[in-house]
């Protein structure tokens, strides 16, 4: 099973698969545990997850969160895939989910998620982070805690530091 660490440096036991997308005419096999399917398709077969807690959903990086305007708050869980870790779309994937559709739940950060980027991703608005198999979770929080201030406006401070130090 694979360790999740939280915002706060903690770590703990992920209790969520991610269901992959199926092959092109291959149905959606869902687990009898929490699972994250692509958001499309949960989208697309809404009415059948009416009420479950345990069904969340993960982008792709080139995915649109617009698909699920209106509606993200109804998932317990959103996941956003890094299917490398060059591809920056997941930083905005989260901003977009958190400031603009005013998601308030559970963000994750799935994929090739390293150390390095754990301070970038929680000021994006990222709750809790799946690190690639071969990284030391142990070392997360001080990943998470790198540096002091940021400089500038994110998730998590809307004023840039230059405006708080003159407040």
């Amino acid at each position: 099973m694979r360790d999740i660490i939280s915002r706060d440096g903690t770590i703990s036991a992920d209790t969520w698969v991610v269901v992959p997308r199926p092959a092109d005419g291959d149905a959606l096999s869902i687990p009898d545990q929490p699972a994250l399917i692509p958001a499309d398709l949960w989208l697309a077969g809404k009415e059948h997850f009416e009420g479950r807690d345990d069904i969340g959903v993960w982008f792709d990086s080139h995915d649109e969160p617009e698909i699920l305007d209106g509606l993200v708050n109804e998932l317990k869980l959103i996941a956003v895939n890094f299917p490398k870790f060059s591809d920056g779309r997941g930083y905005s994937i989260a901003r977009l989910l958190r400031e603009r559709f005013g998601y308030q739940n559970e963000l994750r950060a799935i994929g090739d998620v390293l150390l390095d980027q754990l301070q970038f991703m929680k000021r994006c608005g990222f709750d809790s982070y799946a690190l690639r198999e071969d990284k030391d979770a142990t070392k997360a929080a001080r990943s998470l805690s790198f540096f002091s201030q940021g400089y500038q406006a994110a998730t998590d401070t809307d004023m840039p530091l230059f405006r708080r130090r003159a407040s």
